[in-house]
């Protein structure tokens, strides 16, 4: 086709998609302007924007046809060569999307061929690393979606293999990743995309903790305000759960201090957020208060109930991590009988909590079982809410105030030191 009749093509469809939706004129008439004058960064971000918003924006075309799907045939394909590759990609993400809710296209095979068709080897030697990362990630979790959707136990041999497929396109693009890293300006959205894929996968298969790491760097790289409600919903109740329950995740501030934890607020499911928060600051008799008065909903999740003696556990230890990080670091040798107080355990159990959290290097430190106690050497890293940033912040200011007469008796006292 000729660029006459591409153009012609594009402009005719444009502007009769605009009369025959009045309410959407304004902003298939913008697209028609930005078409004309070759404005071709304005046009692929104008329509990004639009593909963007399908509840506002999907019609139908007058042959019945998806109308994101027309737009992307008739108007972006033909000009590909001109557009911002990763924002080709994210359009055909969006159209791909758009076509698993209209029932023609359900089953997924129209929506994977037109990512498929950006991948081939023909359009991919066009696409940067982040654009061909990005339609990756979006293929994968395209597929995950349909899976989902399907209702397909998981344990067939159709869904394995696709699990399997998607597993090993994450693992081949996780280095990808790591070698476009922040350098590229539009790094947070491929981010977004490869984590999002990454954490559904894990949401399917396991582990929590899997989920959980794949999950809060999801977070990390994603506007909340892009995603609908029940999708912030969803995300926060997963990420709590997995943060509960995973093996080896102590650091439930990461969880605490994200946006993404605020929509549970005023929920059946407020009390997560409650929980985690006790967890973090490692209050013990604070997490079973909670525990006890939400009883009959904490029923309700059966990942709480199978892992809950490993609950119980991880909330042991980060009462005894948090016992360690409100000392000073000049008293940090702790006796049994204090340990038994904070964590809420007997004395002869003392010994098996301190064991534990030395084999997991949540502390360093040595044991004396004869005095009975414990001198730590090292407490882990891990998110700080406001408050114990406040302490820390009290005792960086302790530490300066030593240090200043440090200084003024050094330098009242280095003469009469050198004289000698």
């Amino acid at each position: 086709m000729s660029p006459v009749d591409i153009t012609a093509t594009a402009l005719e469809h444009l502007e009769s998609m605009s009369t025959l939706h009045p309410d959407l004129s304004e902003p298939y008439q913008n697209l028609v302007g930005l078409y004309q004058r070759k404005l071709w960064h304005q046009l692929t971000m104008s329509t990004l924007e639009f593909v963007s918003n399908p509840s506002a924006t999907l019609r139908t075309t007058a042959e019945g046809t998806n109308s994101y799907l027309a737009l992307f045939d008739k108007v972006i394909l033909p000009i590909d060569k001109k557009l911002n590759q990763l924002t080709l990609a994210r359009i055909a993400s969006a159209v791909a999307f758009s076509l698993l809710d209209d029932p023609p296209y359900a089953d997924g095979v129209a929506a994977r061929a037109i990512l498929e068709n950006l991948l081939e080897k023909k359009t991919r030697a066009r696409l940067s690393p982040s654009a061909a990362l990005h339609a990756e990630s979006r293929l994968g979790l395209l597929g995950l979606t349909v899976l989902a959707r399907s209702g397909e136990a998981l344990t067939t041999t159709s869904s394995v293999e696709a699990l399997e497929a998607t597993k090993s396109a994450i693992d081949k693009n996780r280095s990808v990743l790591a070698e476009l890293a922040d350098t590229e300006s539009e790094a947070a959205v491929v981010h977004s995309a490869f984590y999002e894929t990454a954490m559904t996968y894990r949401k399917a298969v396991g582990p929590p903790e899997a989920y959980y790491r794949e999950a809060i760097q999801y977070v990390a790289y994603t506007s909340l305000s892009d995603l609908s409600e029940e999708a912030r919903y969803s995300l926060a109740t997963d990420l709590s759960l997995a943060a509960l329950t995973g093996e080896g995740v102590f650091n439930f501030g990461e969880v605490v201090t994200a946006q993404a934890l605020q929509c549970l607020e005023g929920t059946d499911l407020s009390y997560l957020g409650e929980l985690l928060s006790a967890g973090a600051r490692g209050d013990v008799l604070g997490f079973q208060r909670v525990a006890d008065a939400h009883a009959a909903a904490i029923q309700l999740q059966p990942s709480l109930v199978s892992r809950a003696e490993a609950v119980k556990e991880k909330i042991t230890l980060l009462a005894l991590v948090n016992m360690i990080f409100e000392r000073p670091s000049l008293e940090r040798t702790l006796s049994f009988e204090d340990i038994s107080d904070r964590v809420a355990v007997p004395v002869d159990q003392v010994e098996w909590v301190i064991m534990r959290a030395l084999s997991l290097k949540l502390i360093k430190g040595t044991m004396d079982q004869v005095e009975q106690t414990v001198d730590v050497t090292w407490v882990m890293p891990r998110v700080l809410d406001n408050n114990q940033m406040a302490e820390l912040a009290s005792r960086f200011g302790e530490w300066a105030v030593k240090v200043s007469k440090t200084h003024e008796y050094m330098l009242e006292h280095t003469g009469a030191l050198l004289n000698q």
